[in-house]
C-alpha cells in the first residue's frame, strides 16, 4: 500500500487540474494513501475527491506578506512540522515551481518532480532525488498525468476523470450552508434526484451559470456581451446565477442582473457551495478562471472564454462538453458563445 504526498499548491485551476492524478493511482493502487499539500484557499478541491486522503494545509502567499511577523513564524513551523510527521514512499510535485520544490524537498520520502526542461521554473529540479522529462507541449492535465505514471509506473491510458464525488457535495435538506432557509422542490430537471430541499434564492426552473469574475481586468469579458447572453437565455426561460467572490465582483453582479431577465444574485458560496451550485446547472460559462474548470471537472456542459490568455495548454480539458473560445487579444463575441452553447447543451 503505497503512501504518496501530491503536492500541488495553487492556483485553483492547476489544483482542478491535478484531480485526474489521483483517480489514476487509485485505478491502479486501490489501497494508496493520497494525501495533497495545496494552498489554504484551495483545500477544498481535493476534498472533492474521495480519493484524497490527509490534506496538508500552506498558506505561502499569505506568509510572503508578513515574514517578519511571530505568527507567521510559529505557522510555519507547524506545517514543516505536520508535513514531516509521516514518511512516503513518494513525494510528487506536479507543479514544478522553486515554491513547490522547497515544500517537496521539506517532506520524507522519494521526492519526485519535472526536470529542469520540464519544470515552469528550471531551479525547482535541484529540490527532487529523481527528475523525470515530460515534454510541454501538452496540456496540463496530460503532463500531470504522465509526471505521475512514469514516476510509479504506470501507462495513464485511461479516458480523464476528475473523480469528484457529486453525491457528496454539500446541497442536502438543509440547503447551501449559510443559507438557512429552504424550500422543497419537485423532482424536475436539473435536479434529477428530486426530493431535496434548496436555498430559496435558487431558481426552480433551469438555470446557467454566468461567471464574469476573474484575477485580472484584462480577462474580463464585456458587460454588454454578458448582458446580450443572458437576454437570449432569459427569452428561452432559463435563469441566470450571477456567483461574485469581492465586493466589486458583487457590485458587477447586481448590474448585470438588473439587465437580465430572469437573473439571480446569490449569497456568497464557499468553494464546496459553489461546486453544488454548478454541479445542478444545465451549463456554466465563464472568463478565465477557476471555477470554470470546475464545471468541466463535473462533467457540466462549459464555455470558456478567453480575453488575455491561450487557452491551448490550460484551457477547459474533459470527455464532457466543454469548449474553449478566444484568445489573447481576440475575445469570441455574444453570437459565437451562444452559438457554442447551444452546440453543447439542451438549452
Amino acid at each position: 500500500m503505497p503512501k504518496i504526498l501530491l503536492v500541488k499548491t495553487s492556483s485553483m485551476g492547476d489544483v482542478i487540474h491535478n484531480l485526474p492524478v489521483v483517480s489514476d493511482i487509485r485505478a491502479h493502487f486501490p489501497k494508496a494513501e493520497i494525501d495533497w499539500v495545496v494552498e489554504e484557499s484551495f483545500a477544498g478541491i481535493p476534498a472533492l475527491h474521495p480519493g484524497v486522503g490527509k490534506i496538508i494545509p500552506v498558506a505561502v502567499r499569505r506568509w510572503r506578506k508578513n515574514l517578519f511577523s511571530r505568527t507567521v513564524h510559529a505557522e510555519i513551523s507547524a506545517f514543516i512540522t505536520r508535513l514531516r510527521g509521516k514518511t512516503y514512499d513518494v513525494v510528487l510535485d506536479t507543479q514544478g515551481l522553486i515554491k513547490s520544490g522547497i515544500i517537496t524537498r521539506l517532506a520524507q520520502g522519494a521526492r519526485c518532480g519535472f526536470d529542469r526542461q520540464s519544470a515552469r521554473e528550471p531551479l525547482a529540479a535541484l529540490f527532487y532525488d529523481k527528475t523525470l522529462r515530460i515534454e510541454k507541449n501538452q496540456h496540463a492535465v496530460a503532463r500531470n498525468r504522465l509526471l505521475a505514471g512514469r514516476t510509479l509506473g504506470y501507462s495513464p491510458d485511461d479516458p480523464v476523470n476528475y473523480g469528484i464525488a457529486t453525491d457528496s457535495l454539500p446541497l442536502c435538506k438543509r440547503g447551501i450552508e449559510g443559507d438557512s432557509s429552504t424550500v422543497e422542490i419537485p423532482p424536475s430537471p436539473p435536479f434529477a434526484k428530486g426530493g431535496i430541499s434548496l436555498p430559496t434564492w435558487l431558481p426552480t426552473a433551469p438555470f446557467v451559470v454566468l461567471l464574469h469574475a476573474t484575477s485580472r481586468d484584462d480577462k474580463l469579458w464585456p458587460e454588454a456581451d454578458w448582458i446580450a447572453l443572458g437576454a437570449y437565455l432569459a427569452g428561452k426561460g432559463i435563469a441566470c446565477v450571477l456567483p461574485w467572490g469581492s465586493a466589486a465582483e458583487q457590485q458587477r453582479s447586481q448590474r448585470l442582473a438588473e439587465k437580465i431577465p430572469l437573473a439571480i444574485v446569490p449569497p456568497a458560496l464557499t468553494l464546496a457551495q459553489a461546486a453544488t451550485l454548478l454541479s445542478h446547472s444545465i451549463a456554466t460559462v465563464g472568463v478565465d478562471t477557476g471555477l470554470v474548470h470546475l464545471a468541466a471537472a463535473l462533467n457540466v456542459s462549459a464555455i470558456a472564454i478567453y480575453c488575455a490568455s491561450d487557452p491551448g495548454l490550460t484551457g477547459l480539458y474533459t470527455n464532457g462538453s466543454a469548449i474553449n473560445l478566444g484568445g489573447a487579444g481576440a475575445p469570441p463575441d455574444a453570437a459565437s458563445v451562444i452559438d457554442a452553447l447551444n452546440s453543447i447543451a439542451a438549452l
